[in-house]
């Protein structure tokens, strides 16, 4: 039985979370790249046994895929005294994407804190 289980696993992390063999030259780097396939996996595990128990239509692939396709937008917004007003959004859900939230029992934010990118030096010579 286990052995179905761990075979059932590493065909999740080949399809589902596109997780591929890495040929690494040192150990820890091979133990990183174990230890985010297990925490994938681990996380893939859980959102099944969670949709199971609440009757829920969606694979822990399909919440994936539908979740992935939220973004956070930045806004940036010049005033007439040259200085920049950043606005973080996340953008507008739709109807199955909240509900699959409230299934989850997750609430996103209505903004975020900014993240200002600075300019590095090769942009500063342009403008």
């Amino acid at each position: 039985m286990q052995l179905t289980e761990v075979e059932a696993a590493f065909r999740t992390l080949k399809s589902e979370l596109a997780i591929r063999p890495l040929f690494h030259q040192l150990e820890k780097r091979v133990k990183a790249h174990v230890l985010v396939a297990f925490l994938g996996y681990a996380l893939q595990v859980t959102l099944s046994i969670y949709f199971k128990r609440s009757g829920s239509e969606y694979s822990p692939a399909q919440a994936l895929k539908r979740l992935s396709e939220l973004y956070s937008v930045d806004i940036v917004l010049p005033t007439v005294e040259g200085r920049e007003i950043w606005l973080r959004r996340i953008t507008k859900r739709e109807e199955d994407q909240e509900r699959l939230l409230n299934q989850l029992r997750l609430e996103l934010p209505e903004r975020l804190e900014p993240i200002q990118i600075l300019k590095c030096s090769a942009d500063s010579a342009i403008a």
